[in-house]
């Protein structure tokens, strides 16, 4: 999921460069969901992994 965002942060990037600035937005926007998405499953599994082996 983290590669996903990253893949369009640079699409949006790209798009910012040549001038198109709808798609940059959407793409931007689209990273930015992803990003917050696998950084919430990321604390999660942290949380749940610790409590799991916890003894």
């Amino acid at each position: 999921m983290l590669r996903w965002a990253a893949i369009f942060f640079i699409i949006a990037i790209v798009a910012a460069i040549f001038g198109f600035g709808g798609i940059a937005e959407g793409a931007a926007t689209i990273a930015q969901i992803l990003f917050f998405i696998f950084l919430v499953a990321f604390i999660i599994v942290i949380v749940f992994g610790a409590t799991l082996f916890k003894k």
